[in-house]
C-alpha cells in the first residue's frame, strides 16, 4: 500500500514538473476546461492525432490523467515505453474484441478513457480513417464523447508531415476541450446498422474537431498573416499568367503598399470596387482593401454595362480599381466609360507610378512586421464586418448584393479545408473569376490559407490552353463547372493531367458524360459539390472520405438545415440552412445600403432559403431535384429569365413573351423564348442586348413563334402549360448541340 502511494506521489510530482517545462517550451494554452468538469462519469476522450506528443499533452494538461488506449504497435517502440511508465494505459487493437471489452469495463466503472480514433499519426495533415471500435466502446459502455482538439503539434518535429508543412522544434500548442457529445442511437437499431450509425456520429465529432482547429474569428488580412507565419513567409504562394511570382512576404508587402495608396484616395470605411480578372493583381487588391478596413465589391465585368452600373448602385461604390492593360485586352472600354460617369476609376498603372521610394520602404517594413502593421492600420476591424460584396441576379432580373463577412469566409474555409489534403507540394490552378464565390474561396482563399501555391489564370474559356497549362505547371488541383471541365477533357492530351489529384465541380450539375469522360480518359474522379453565393459559397461536397455519385455530398460541418415543404413536390423540399458561413445579408437595388439579414417565416432570422428542391438519403447525402426560382444556369452562371423577357419587350413592345430554361448537354441549360410576334428573330435580340449593355447570356438560344401564349386567370403567363407547347424537336436539338 505504501509503495503504491509513493509511486502515485512520484508520478504526480514528475507530471507537475514536466507540465511546467512543456508549457514554457510550447506556450501551451488550454481552452474549455469547464467542459471537462461538466462531462461527468463514463467519458470517452477522443482527440485528433497529429504527432507523437499528442498523448503527452493530454496526460500533462488535462485536469485528471485519463486511462490511455494505446496501439500495440506504438506501445512497443523504444521512445514510447518510458512515457507509458508514467501513465495508466491499456492496449487497443481495433480488430481485437478483448481490448475493446477491457476498455468498456473501465468506462462502466466510471474511469475516463482517452484514445485516438484514427489509431495512427496523420500523414496528410488532416483526418484519416476512423475506426468503428471507439464508437462501439462508447455505445456498449453508455459513455459520452469528450472531444479535444490538438492544434500546433502538426508543426513539431514529432509529426509525420516532413516536407508537407513548415516544422519547428517548439511550435505554440493549443488544446481545446469541446462540449461533451452524447451518443444518440435508437434502441431498435441493432447489428451492423447500429455500428454504422455510431461510427457516423463519431466521424461527425472528429469533423467538428477539425473545424474547430481551423476556424478563427479573424479578418482576411489576419488570416493571411497567420498563414504566412504558419507556412513560412518566404514560401512562394502566388503566380499568374503575366509572370508574377510572389511569396507570402511579397504578397503582404504589395498589399500594404497598394492599401496605403488606395487609402489616400478613399474615405475611411468607403467600399472599394475591384474589376480585375483572376491574377496576382486581383489577389493583392483584395487584401489591400482588407488590410485597410475597406469592404471590397468584386464586380462581374462579363455582365454588361447595365449590370455593372446596377452593382455600383446597390453596393454604393464610388471608387473602382482596375487596370488599363486588362480593359484593353478584354475590350471593356464601353463598360468603363459607362461606370466612369458614376464612379471614380483608379488604374493600377497610375497607382504604381504614384508610389515613391519611401512608401515602398514603409510597405517592406510592414511586410516584415505584418502583425504590427495590421494593428496600426486595421486595429478596429471586426471579423463580423463585411469583407466582400458579391452579386447575384434577383427574381426580376435585378442583381442583389450579397455581403459576406470575414468570419463567413474563414468559416467556409475551415469547413472545406478538412475535405481535401492539399499541401505545399500541390499546385492549384485557378481559372474561375474572383467575382464568383466558387473562384474566390476555392481558387484564392483555400490555397492561400492552406499553404498551397496557386496559379491564377484570367479566363476559364481557353479550352485548349488550360489543359496545356496543367501540364506546364504540374497542377494537382482544379476547380471548375461541368461545362468547363467537359471542354477541358475534350481538348486535353491524357498526359496533360498526369499530376492531377483533385478535380472539384460546382456551380452547375455535374453530368454523367463529363464524369465518365474524366474517368475513362484520365483515370480521375471528379468530386461534385454544391453551394450558393449566400453560403460563402460551399454548403455540401463530395470528397475522398465520403463520396456518392449522383449526389452533391453531405452538408458541411456546422451547417444546420431543414426542408421546407413545397406545393406539388411529393419528395423532398426546399433546403433551408443556417451556419457560420451564411451571409450577413442582402443589399437591394434602390436601397440605402442597409443590410437585410436572411430569414424565413418558419425559423426566423439567420436561416437562408436556398430555393433548391432537394432530398437527403439515409446517410445524409444531398440530391438536388431542381430549383424553385426562375433562373437558367448557363455554364455555371445564373441568368434571369425575366431579364430575357424584358429584352424581348424592348424589341417588340406590343408582343407577349415568355422565356423558358431547357436542358442542354453542352451548357447545362439554355434559354428559349416563346413569343406571339410573327417574324421575331434572335438577331434583333443580340443588337438590343448590346445597345442596352446587357450580357449576351440573356439572349435566348432559340426564338419560337406561337400565336397564343397561355395565361392564368390572373393574366400571368402559365409557364407549366407553355412548356408543353415547346416543340419536342427544340428539346432534342438542345441536347444534341
Amino acid at each position: 500500500m505504501a509503495n503504491a502511494i509513493g509511486l502515485a506521489v512520484w508520478q504526480s510530482t514528475v507530471r507537475q514538473c514536466a507540465a511546467r517545462c512543456v508549457r514554457w517550451l510550447f506556450r501551451v494554452e488550454l481552452i474549455g476546461l469547464e467542459h471537462f468538469h461538466a462531462a461527468g462519469p463514463r467519458v470517452l476522450i477522443v482527440a485528433n492525432h497529429v504527432s507523437l506528443l499528442d498523448g503527452v499533452m493530454l496526460y500533462l494538461f488535462l485536469p485528471a490523467p485519463p486511462l490511455f488506449a494505446v496501439s500495440p504497435v506504438l506501445a512497443r517502440r523504444w521512445y514510447v515505453r518510458p512515457l507509458l511508465a508514467l501513465a495508466a494505459w491499456e492496449p487497443l487493437d481495433p480488430h481485437s474484441p478483448v481490448g475493446l471489452k477491457t476498455l468498456i469495463r473501465h468506462l462502466r466503472d466510471g474511469r475516463r478513457v482517452a484514445l485516438f480514433p484514427e489509431n495512427r499519426v496523420t500523414s496528410t495533415g488532416m483526418a484519416m480513417k476512423i475506426y468503428d471500435g471507439p464508437a462501439m466502446i462508447a455505445d456498449k459502455a453508455d459513455a459520452t464523447f469528450l472531444p479535444v482538439a490538438i492544434d500546433g503539434l502538426e508543426h513539431s518535429r514529432a509529426s509525420a508531415l516532413d516536407g508537407l508543412l513548415r516544422r519547428r522544434w517548439f511550435p505554440q500548442v493549443t488544446l481545446r476541450i469541446l462540449p461533451p457529445r452524447p451518443l444518440r442511437l435508437a434502441a431498435d437499431v441493432q447489428g451492423t446498422f447500429r455500428r454504422a450509425q455510431a461510427t457516423a456520429q463519431l466521424q461527425a465529432v472528429m469533423d467538428e474537431i477539425d473545424f474547430t482547429r481551423a476556424f478563427r474569428r479573424e479578418t482576411l488580412a489576419d488570416a493571411l498573416v497567420r498563414a504566412a507565419h504558419k507556412h513560412g513567409p518566404a514560401q512562394v504562394i502566388l503566380e499568374d499568367s503575366r509572370g508574377v511570382r510572389l511569396s507570402y512576404r511579397q504578397l503582404l508587402t504589395r498589399a500594404f503598399v497598394l492599401g496605403a495608396a488606395l487609402s489616400r484616395r478613399l474615405d475611411p470605411g468607403e467600399r472599394l470596387g475591384i474589376m480585375l480578372p483572376s491574377s496576382a493583381a486581383a489577389v493583392v487588391a483584395l487584401f489591400a482593401g482588407a488590410a485597410r478596413g475597406h469592404t471590397v465589391a468584386l464586380l462581374n465585368f462579363t455582365g454588361g454595362a447595365r449590370n455593372l452600373l446596377t452593382a455600383l448602385e446597390i453596393a454604393q461604390v464610388r471608387t473602382v480599381c482596375t487596370s488599363r492593360a486588362f480593359i484593353e485586352l478584354a475590350q471593356l472600354e464601353h463598360e468603363v466609360a459607362a461606370i466612369g460617369a458614376q464612379a471614380k476609376i483608379l488604374y493600377l498603372e497610375d497607382l504604381r507610378d504614384s508610389i515613391g521610394p519611401l512608401a515602398k520602404l514603409v510597405g517592406a517594413l510592414a511586410g516584415h512586421l505584418p502583425r504590427l502593421a495590421l494593428a496600426r492600420y486595421n486595429g478596429q476591424r471586426s471579423a463580423d464586418d463585411a469583407a466582400v460584396i458579391l452579386f447575384t441576379s434577383g427574381s426580376e432580373g435585378i442583381p442583389k448584393g450579397v455581403a459576406l463577412s470575414h468570419a463567413n469566409l474563414t468559416a467556409n474555409y475551415a469547413q472545406v479545408q478538412m475535405l481535401i489534403d492539399i499541401t505545399r507540394r500541390d499546385r492549384v490552378l485557378n481559372v474561375l473569376p474572383v467575382f464568383h464565390a466558387f473562384g474566390l474561396l476555392g481558387g484564392v482563399l483555400l490555397p492561400l490559407f492552406k499553404g498551397t501555391p496557386t496559379y491564377q489564370y484570367p479566363s476559364p474559356l481557353h479550352y485548349h490552353r488550360i489543359p496545356e497549362l496543367c501540364y506546364e505547371i504540374g497542377a494537382t488541383c482544379l476547380f471548375g463547372t461541368n461545362t468547363f471541365l467537359r471542354n477541358y477533357a475534350r481538348h486535353a492530351h491524357p498526359y496533360d493531367l498526369h499530376r492531377m489529384r483533385f478535380v472539384i465541380a460546382g456551380a452547375e450539375k455535374l453530368t454523367a458524360d463529363t464524369r465518365e469522360l474524366w474517368a475513362d480518359k484520365f483515370g480521375i474522379r471528379i468530386y461534385e459539390g454544391y453551394g450558393a453565393t449566400e453560403g460563402s459559397p460551399v454548403l455540401a461536397a463530395n470528397h475522398p472520405r465520403a463520396a456518392r455519385a449522383g449526389t452533391v455530398g453531405k452538408l458541411l460541418t456546422g451547417i444546420e438545415h431543414y426542408l421546407e415543404p413545397v406545393a406539388g413536390i411529393a419528395e423532398g423540399g426546399e433546403l433551408v440552412v443556417r451556419g457560420p458561413n451564411i451571409m450577413l445579408g442582402y443589399l437591394f437595388h434602390g436601397g440605402d445600403g442597409t443590410l437585410t439579414r436572411p430569414r424565413t417565416a418558419r425559423a426566423g432570422v439567420g436561416w437562408y432559403a436556398t430555393g433548391d428542391i432537394v432530398t437527403l438519403d439515409a446517410d445524409g447525402y444531398v440530391v438536388i431535384k431542381g430549383r424553385s426560382k426562375r433562373f437558367a444556369k448557363i455554364a455555371g452562371e445564373m441568368v434571369s429569365l425575366a431579364e430575357t423577357e424584358e429584352l424581348a419587350a424592348a424589341c417588340w413592345p406590343d408582343g407577349c413573351h415568355a422565356a423558358l430554361a431547357l436542358a442542354d448537354a453542352r451548357k447545362g441549360e439554355q434559354i428559349v423564348l416563346v413569343t406571339n410576334v410573327a417574324g421575331a428573330e434572335r438577331a434583333a435580340l443580340v443588337v438590343a442586348a448590346r445597345e442596352r449593355g446587357v450580357s449576351e447570356r440573356t439572349v435566348p438560344r432559340q426564338v419560337i413563334h406561337h400565336d397564343a401564349i397561355p395565361l392564368l386567370g390572373s393574366g400571368k403567363i402559365n409557364y407549366p402549360a407553355l412548356r408543353e407547347l415547346v416543340p419536342a424537336q427544340s428539346r432534342s436539338w438542345f441536347n444534341r448541340t
